[in-house]
């Protein structure tokens, strides 16, 4: 058992995301696991996970993730 607990203190103004319970909340009310931000505004935060969504899509389909010529442990016969 912890002998303190930290608080989840927050600024006003800063946005956060809320992945447990999928809301916005204003300064950090959740744990950071559960919750994408800050973000500067209400409305950027609302749209955190379409953020995400977009990001991973262009880190997915960023060519520099998928350059020929490299090899892995495997391919240089390490295992």
């Amino acid at each position: 058992m912890a002998l303190f607990k930290r608080r989840t203190a927050g600024k006003p103004g800063e946005w956060y995301y809320c992945l447990k319970h999928g809301t916005v909340e204003e300064g950090p009310e959740c744990r950071a696991a559960d919750r994408f931000g800050p973000y500067a505004t209400r409305e950027e935060a609302a749209h955190a996970m379409e953020t995400a969504r977009e990001r991973n899509l262009e880190w997915e389909t960023d060519p520099r993730w998928h350059e020929k010529g490299q090899e892995t442990g495997q391919e240089k016969g390490q295992d």
